[in-house]
């Protein structure tokens, strides 16, 4: 996030806290303060971006030779890398090459992701995203949409109209739906409360749109919480509000599966061990409570999966190792990226 989207998004805070204390039946005046300077303290402690993320562009597990996959990246800083200081580290490349490793087959990537991004921006990443001709398209958004609470209905309908655009042209998606931002460390009760029903709110309304447009979606939540509460030197960036390199990786694992079910493979990892359809809004529900779990279309239902390697992973601060077979976030090495 840019130091200018970093100032807006805490603006943001201020004014959404207003709100919503100047709303909530039975509110007090006392708590409509402590909301204020809640918003206040969380932008006073996250620091000012320095600089944009890293670009990842470029062919990788081109040593595989044939036809190359085209995938590109769109959404916000989560999906840019915001943090992260080598391209290597960022999702898009880390996306790349696990799926060129377990394909065995080159992977192209595009990164029309940009900083400070909200869903209201989408149509333009797409626009650019189909002149490629993607093959696979991954989103990640939501978390600069939270505090616009007059603008998540079109939030979410910029999603799911940005989703159906690229399912009409061949182009597989898969989403990550909004994260909780009641997990960030500056944000205090009672305004991390609020975050995270806003939160919450928002991926349920996601899910729905995506898998309505025919695509699929993975619950990030709270996922991470824990992990990052464990520790939160390792998995946040230097400004404590984006994930570190390590937190990235933890982000794309738990994408990886669906990614890799979306592409048709036999991989072990996209093998679910539990698997239920429900009515649409009932799945997207329950996949907000169950963090890590895929909603996919299911002619008029819809179908929820979760993976084995997700839930017999511990819930621990350790790194991802390079290399995991587990993980979709393979080991990285200079051969697997050329750029271009």
């Amino acid at each position: 996030m840019s130091s200018t989207d970093a100032a807006a998004v805490h603006r943001r805070w201020i004014k959404a806290a207003g709100r919503v204390a100047g709303a909530a039946a039975g509110l007090t005046a006392f708590s409509a303060i402590l909301l204020m300077r809640q918003a206040a303290e969380a932008r006073r402690v996250i620091p000012m971006a320095e600089a944009p993320p890293p670009r990842g562009d470029g062919v990788y597990g081109a040593k595989f030779g044939g036809k190359a996959l085209e995938l590109v990246i769109l959404g916000d800083s989560s999906a840019a890398g915001y943090g992260v200081h080598r391209p290597r580290e960022t999702p898009g490349a880390l996306f790349a090459t696990g799926i060129s490793r377990r394909l065995r087959r080159p992977v192209r990537l595009h990164r029309l992701a940009v900083v400070g991004s909200v869903s209201a921006g989408l149509p333009y990443q797409v626009d650019a995203a189909l002149e490629y001709q993607p093959d696979l398209a991954i989103i990640l958004i939501g978390g600069n949409d939270v505090t616009h609470v007059s603008a998540r209905p079109a939030a979410v309908r910029h999603l799911g109209d940005a989703v159906r655009r690229l399912r009409a042209a061949g182009c597989r998606v898969v989403v990550g739906t909004c994260p909780d931002l009641g997990a960030i460390q500056p944000i205090k009760p009672p305004l991390r409360w609020l975050a995270r029903r806003w939160s919450r709110q928002l991926a349920a309304a996601q899910t729905i749109a995506v898998v309505e447009a025919g695509g699929r979606t993975v619950s990030i939540g709270n996922l991470l919480g824990p992990i990052f509460e464990a520790d939160p030197v390792r998995m946040y960036s230097e400004d404590r509000f984006h994930p570190s390199v390590e937190g990235y990786a933890r982000a794309v694992s738990v994408m990886m599966p669906t990614v890799m079910a979306v592409l048709g493979t036999g991989d072990r990892a996209a093998l679910p061990v539990a698997e239920d359809v429900r009515v649409l809004s009932e799945a997207a529900d329950e996949a907000v409570r169950a963090p890590g779990t895929e909603v996919a279309p299911a002619g008029r239902w819809a179908r929820m999966r979760r993976y084995r390697w997700f839930s017999s992973r511990p819930a621990t601060a350790a790194p991802v190792p390079s290399g995991d077979p587990a993980s979709g976030a393979v080991g990285y090495t200079p051969e697997d990226h050329q750029v271009g």
